[in-house]
């Protein structure tokens, strides 16, 4: 028996669980997740397309698929969290790590497309860091 995860947006209107029957965790460093997530790469986990219930705000997700390549991104079109989305394929639903209220079991098993990391990646992980904001 597979425990449930909870997960949400940041505005608390999109609510949904999954099983934590995870296939792949991997981050992805592509430049299409830079554009999509903002940041240096993107953290997602993979499971099969069925394991999601959705509780509450299905409604107030929007979906973006690139008319060319093979890629997605669902959001909470009042916040903007990244959300948990069915592959171009149909095969792998695909869950934004962030967007788990608890930490899961799988840990990341591999850093994707590195060619395109961020010029300032590894330079940031050498800058100072603080708990909060820097004062």
């Amino acid at each position: 028996m597979y425990k449930r995860l909870s997960g949400e947006c940041l505005c608390g209107t999109v609510k949904f669980s999954v099983k934590e029957e995870f296939k792949a965790f991997y981050q992805c460093h592509c430049k299409q997740c830079q554009q999509l997530t903002g940041s240096v790469f993107s953290s997602n986990i993979f499971t099969d397309p069925g394991n999601i219930e959705w509780l509450s705000g299905e409604g107030s997700i929007t979906t973006y698929e690139h008319s060319t390549r093979a890629f997605s991104k669902s959001f909470c079109n009042i916040c903007g969290s990244g959300l948990p989305f069915i592959n171009k394929a149909k095969t792998s639903l695909i869950v934004p790590a962030g967007s788990l209220n608890e930490l899961p079991k799988i840990l990341p098993q591999a850093n994707i497309f590195t060619s395109e990391e961020a010029c300032w990646f590894r330079l940031g992980l050498q800058a100072k860091s603080f708990s909060g904001f820097q004062n």
